[in-house]
């Protein structure tokens, strides 16, 4: 991964952390691929996919139908894993980095089902 998507993903934890989420991994590999972040939110375990961008795009144009059947799959496979019985939620972060520093940030809980 390189660097702005590396500084893009802190900041993702942070701003989960801060909205009182539990951070329960981090670049969670599932095949050949990987989970950015999940989180625990209330009694949801989220799956969140982060997009760092220098530009401004939006989440439909991030989250493509394979990543979405990817996400459900290694979600899935994540729940069987550790035992969990929560709901599953799938949120998508898409930070566009500002000029003058920090990021613009669009979160979409529950992004898609």
């Amino acid at each position: 991964m390189n660097a702005l998507g590396v500084d893009g993903e802190n900041f993702a934890v942070q701003y989960l952390q801060r909205r009182g989420m539990i951070i329960l991994n981090r670049n969670w590999r599932y095949g050949h691929k990987e989970v950015d972040i999940i989180a625990q939110d209330g009694k949801y375990v989220v799956f969140v996919e982060v997009k760092t961008r220098n530009m401004a795009t939006s989440a439909n144009d991030v989250i493509t139908q394979s990543k979405m059947r990817f996400l459900v799959e290694a979600a899935e496979a994540y729940m069987v894993k550790y035992g969990r019985e929560e709901e599953i939620r799938f949120d998508v972060m898409v930070l566009t980095v500002c000029r003058g520093g920090g990021y613009f940030v669009d979160y979409i809980p529950e992004a898609f089902r």
